[in-house]
């Protein structure tokens, strides 16, 4: 199961790629729409890892291999349907592989939950992929923290469908609490992305979430 985990992983991860930059070159969506395609659905692959791995060595195999190739195409501008391109200086791609690499090291490890890494992974890739898309297209009350451009509507985005992925881990992880614990969350993972500059929230939000569902775990 491991080792089909692994092919498994590395084909679905290059078909969001390719479908991102089949969509980008035919011009149905434009680049910053390509990268949250990529960035949303990337988040999904959580779910092929709970399905296939049993332990954290080969669960952290895929994510250590993306940070290399997250970095050289940073650099390279390989696969630019996941790249801002030369001087925008974030390493946003980078950071998504490291956070999976963590989680992926952390919670399949005996005596954790891999739904405590799937609550940060996809409050990520969901939360704040869908944020950004809300925030460009419909966001017109922006403000700035630490030099980073923030909107009302996107950081609304970021809370309400928090909220509504932490609701549905919840009830799959068998938590008690139906309402306060998806709240706390999205309180939590909405400011953290507030305060996250230049790609970093790819880090924070899901270290940070994941680390609060585990401690609110057993408090709700």
């Amino acid at each position: 199961m491991n080792t089909w985990g692994i092919i498994v992983s590395f084909a679905f991860i290059f078909l969001i790629i390719g479908i991102s930059t089949l969509l980008t070159n035919k011009r149905i969506i434009s680049g910053e729409g390509s990268r949250k395609f990529i960035h949303i659905g990337v988040a999904n692959w959580w779910i092929i890892a709970m399905i296939f791995f049993d332990n954290p060595l080969w669960a952290s195999i895929v994510p250590a291999l993306f940070i290399l190739i997250n970095y050289i195409s940073y650099k390279k501008q390989i696969f630019r349907a996941m790249e801002r391109g030369e001087g925008k200086g974030d390493l946003g791609t980078v950071y998504y592989a490291i956070s999976l690499f963590i989680l992926a090291i952390i919670t399949f490890s005996e005596g954790m939950n891999p739904y405590v890494g799937a609550m940060g992974i996809l409050v990520m890739g969901y939360g704040d992929g869908f944020a950004a898309i809300i925030g460009e297209r419909f966001g017109k009350h922006s403000f700035t923290v630490m030099n980073s451009k923030k909107s009302l509507e996107g950081s609304a985005a970021m809370f309400v469908v928090t909220f509504f992925v932490a609701l549905i881990i919840s009830f799959l992880a068998g938590n008690s609490c139906t309402w306060l614990l998806p709240i706390s969350l999205a309180m939590i993972a909405t400011l953290v992305e507030i305060f996250s500059p230049y790609g970093t929230d790819n880090l924070t939000v899901p270290l940070v979430t994941s680390l609060a569902y585990y401690y609110l775990w057993c408090a709700f």
